[in-house]
């Protein structure tokens, strides 16, 4: 049984690595202005327009970058959060559907932590595109057509299923991270390097949270004489006060 359990579980991270395998991971660089496609980017409503979306101000942003560094910069910051709001609405689905012995409180405390942390990092990048004067993708839709990480299918799954799904988007993340702070050491921006480098460091500690509940050794298959359908100690019924477990 134990054997079982094992390979299962390794199989589960075999095939979080083998989507990442397939996973594409590049910015939306050529996604910059209006798109009448995207959703977000019509409306009837009579506003002043001053920035369009997903560009960055010629001048006057404040920071000694040139144009083209913070427009590249800023579309993949953009990038980023778009991917960041997506886990946090896998994350909240997550947390909200919690159950089982080692989940209903454990994991329901850890999947708060990573949702704190997720939407600390979106405030950060998001404010690091408006520092570099273009304007963050606020619209939920659009976020998720432009984000690299894509959310999992509606409907209540295994417990095991949902972290393997949130490692995958974490590794994802990291990935992308890594690309970026290359590119930003190219072009000499050291200020997204920073911001970047301590949201990568944290994403790694969550990604590492998520791999290691997921490894194979658990307290629960040690009790399995307690449960198992042949000698249910417990009973499924009322426990009575004189059952020697209690």
């Amino acid at each position: 049984m134990d054997r079982i359990n094992i390979s299962q579980n390794q199989n589960e991270i075999s095939m979080t690595n083998k989507n990442m395998s397939n996973f594409e991971g590049r910015f939306n660089l050529d996604k910059s202005g209006f798109n009448p496609a995207m959703p977000g980017h019509t409306t009837d409503h009579n506003m002043v327009l001053r920035q369009e979306p997903r560009t960055v101000k010629k001048e006057g942003a404040g920071i000694g970058l040139p144009f083209e560094v913070r427009h590249e910069m800023a579309l993949m910051l953009d990038d980023h959060m778009c991917a960041l709001t997506v886990a946090l609405h896998q994350y909240n689905k997550h947390h909200w559907l919690t159950e089982g012995a080692e989940s209903f409180l454990s994991l329901h405390h850890l999947l708060e932590e990573h949702i704190e942390k997720t939407i600390e990092h979106i405030d950060k990048i998001g404010e690091r595109v408006a520092r570099l004067g273009g304007v963050p993708t606020a619209h939920p839709v659009a976020q998720h057509e432009l984000s690299y990480i894509k959310h999992e299918v509606e409907g209540r799954y295994t417990m095991r299923d949902f972290l393997r799904n949130d490692l995958e988007h974490e590794l994802k993340l990291q990935d992308m991270l890594r690309k970026h702070i290359k590119r930003s050491h190219e072009l000499n921006d050291f200020g997204t390097v920073e911001v970047l480098e301590e949201v990568l460091l944290t994403r790694e500690d969550l990604g590492y949270h998520l791999y290691s509940v997921l490894e194979d050794d658990t307290l629960v298959r040690g009790m399995d004489h307690l449960i198992d359908s042949k000698s249910n100690i417990a009973g499924d019924g009322i426990v009575r006060s004189d059952n020697k477990l209690q």
